[in-house]
């Protein structure tokens, strides 16, 4: 038998399944940081994060122990879905929109880029870090969703199309926009990264 690592997404979700804990452990470990990156970037706050990170796993779990998952070789696509989905179910409840902010001041990159920097550097790439997310809060609620989603979440245009109930166009369309924006601030601003 293949160690857990080797295995593929459907492979791990059969054998959990079938009573393999450690396989839904390996499966929830390969995507527990996009997943939670995302829904980070979406509510803005790590409390709310970490409990709809968790309610998505219920979910989940609760799906494929009722073999209701239906295999289509796209478990982070889906799961992915179950996240969106969440989030918006939390902003309609509480009726306001999501920004995307880091609550605890920190760059949105430290969470991608984990290394021994130099103090400096650290600091400089804060600094730079500091001012996407600043630009970031300023454009619109759809044009910050596919950035977030196609750069932390690492979706295809179609996989955030389906998530986000447009056209693959319109996504396209809504990441163009949103660089093109983050550029004419970054011109306007004078800011160099």
């Amino acid at each position: 038998m293949l160690p857990y690592a080797q295995r593929t997404d459907s492979q791990l979700i059969l054998g959990y399944s079938t009573g393999d804990t450690a396989a839904l452990e390996e499966l929830i470990g390969r995507y527990k940081d996009r997943i939670y990156t995302s829904i980070f970037f979406l509510v803005k706050d790590k409390y709310l994060a970490e409990d709809l990170f968790q309610d998505v796993f219920i979910k989940i779990i609760d799906t494929i122990r009722n073999n209701r998952y239906n295999d289509e070789g796209k478990f982070l696509s889906w799961a992915m879905r179950i996240a969106h989905n969440l989030c918006v179910d939390h902003f309609r409840r509480v009726k306001r929109s999501p920004a995307i902010i880091n609550a605890e001041g920190k760059d949105v990159f430290e969470w991608l880029h984990l290394g021994d920097d130099t103090a400096e550097h650290k600091m400089m790439r804060r600094q730079s870090h500091d001012r996407v997310q600043r630009m970031l809060d300023q454009l619109p609620a759809e044009q910050k969703e596919v950035i977030v989603l196609r750069h932390y979440g690492n979706l295809s245009f179609k996989e955030i199309a389906d998530l986000t109930n447009c056209s693959i166009n319109t996504a396209l369309g809504r990441m163009r926009y949103g660089l093109i924006n983050l550029r004419k601030m970054m011109t306007e601003k004078q800011i160099s990264l």
